[in-house]
């Protein structure tokens, strides 16, 4: 891959992942809950969706889901119903009558805000569909698939993960002055809930 190839990968790297999305609601929602340093769980399950996407593109099992309206409708409509059950879940949760309203919510595990990371990406087709659409034009024939699909890999990742714990898990945090009162904690449970929803219905009628 030539220099001003991976240049025009990394800045639509970029624009790709400042575009808000499941996972940017996710990562903020993680923030304000358990705090922007523990939020990096979160952020690494979608990494982990994402090369799990990679690697299904890699494979050709893209083409093969991209082809069949079945699978594709599947996938799409039980990641909305995922999304819309974050969101009504955000939506119920209880107010933390504290000081701290972290306190209560740090003793989610790290494991549980991978998974449900992992889940947010990985039930997203269009993101295999965008892949297979987007990756040919960075790939080139005379050069190993091998090492060109780990540059991109490793690109898309790096790029997101500095874009959703630098930028989306210190704007999610930039809430939590509003999280010290309990009408303040129900407003932004309702906030992130509807826009779990939201992109969950985007998701299931686009």
């Amino acid at each position: 891959m030539s220099w001003s190839t991976w240049v025009t990968l990394l800045l639509a790297c970029l624009l790709i992942s400042f575009t808000p999305g499941a996972g940017a609601v996710n990562t903020m929602s993680n923030a304000i809950a358990v705090g922007h340093r523990r939020a990096i769980w979160g952020v690494l399950g979608q990494q982990a969706a994402l090369i799990i996407q990679l690697a299904i593109v890699a494979a050709g099992l893209g083409v093969i889901i991209a082809r069949s309206p079945t699978a594709f409708e599947v996938i799409r409509y039980t990641g909305a119903a995922y999304l819309v059950y974050l969101g009504v879940r955000q939506i119920l949760q209880r107010p933390v009558a504290t000081a701290d309203p972290t306190a209560s919510t740090r003793t989610q595990t790290a494991w549980a805000m991978f998974v449900q990371g992992l889940w947010v990406n990985l039930l997203n087709p269009k993101a295999i569909v965008f892949f297979l659409a987007f990756i040919p034009g960075f790939v080139r024939p005379e050069t190993g698939f091998l090492l060109q699909y780990l540059i991109i890999g490793i690109t898309i990742v790096v790029v997101d993960i500095v874009v959703m714990w630098l930028f989306f898990a210190l704007v999610g945090r930039g809430f939590a002055r509003a999280t010290r009162s309990e009408r303040g904690q129900r407003r932004l449970n309702i906030f992130f809930g509807t826009l779990f929803i939201g992109v969950g219905i985007l998701l299931a009628v686009a």
